[in-house]
């Protein structure tokens, strides 16, 4: 067991990113809202996931200064845009699907003379939907979701049809399939070997950013092996594992 423990911690600490005390508060308070945590019941609920006291505390000040949070009588209050961040990213994890029939979507953006901080926004709402570059402005993905392509005032020509390579084909040019599935397979048997709350924890995270890539394929387009939908049944079932601990369900 503890070569397996050993082996695990290599891993985590390998592939996936350090938590940070403002990762877990916000996923604290977010996992408990409307309550309002004082700043005691934060510092005892971030120690489950190892953030000390000390780290905890600056993280809280900072937060509060940077409008991240608001201080209250009662306790802390997740400010209104992080609130409506958290529920888009969940609303992004859980995209819903409909019977796919061989069409794709294709966004050009057509605009030109935009500043680099216009064109980098674009490119992260367009990667949010779900669409992948073939090349330098034309994205695409099956048409199988069943959101809208909201993208606003952007300069871009939006059409649906079916293009004149082979759907392989463009998945090749599209997407990285085998290293996709190879993240995921690697978070499934981190999150198998992960014990303590601060590893499970960890690997839950990085199976939400991991989630927000999922090209959601059809059925038809999807390699043999394809472990997707079983990492969002794990990650799904990790959220009540959360909110059980009983320094998260309890200490507020």
């Amino acid at each position: 067991m503890a070569d397996a423990t050993d082996s695990a911690r290599l891993d985590l600490e390998t592939y996936i990113p350090r938590l940070t005390a403002r990762g877990v508060i916000l996923s604290l308070l977010v996992s408990n809202h409307p309550a309002r945590p004082t700043p005691a019941q934060v510092v005892r609920a971030a120690g489950a996931f190892g953030i000390k006291e000390s780290a905890a505390r600056v993280a809280l000040s900072r937060m509060v200064s940077g409008g991240d949070l608001t201080r209250t009588r009662d306790g802390f209050l997740l400010s209104e845009p992080l609130r409506e961040r958290r529920q888009r990213v969940l609303h992004e994890v859980e995209q819903e699907t409909r019977a796919w029939h061989g069409d794709w979507e294709m966004v050009v953006v057509s605009g030109t003379g935009r500043d680099p901080a216009e064109r980098a926004a674009l490119r992260a709402r367009l990667a949010r939907l779900r669409l992948a570059e073939l090349r330098e402005g034309v994205w695409l993905r099956p048409a199988n979701l069943t959101r809208a392509l909201e993208l606003g005032n952007a300069p871009v020509e939006i059409f649906v049809g079916r293009p004149g390579r082979p759907d392989g084909e463009l998945l090749d040019l599209l997407w990285d399939l085998p290293a996709w599935e190879a993240q995921s397979r690697r978070l499934l048997d981190l999150i198998e070997r992960a014990e303590s709350p601060v590893d499970r924890f960890t690997v839950a995270t990085a199976m939400v950013r991991h989630l927000l890539t999922d090209p959601i394929l059809p059925q038809q387009l999807r390699p043999e092996q394809w472990t997707a939908d079983r990492l969002h049944q794990v990650w799904v079932a990790y959220q009540d594992e959360f909110v059980s601990i009983p320094e998260v369900g309890h200490a507020y």
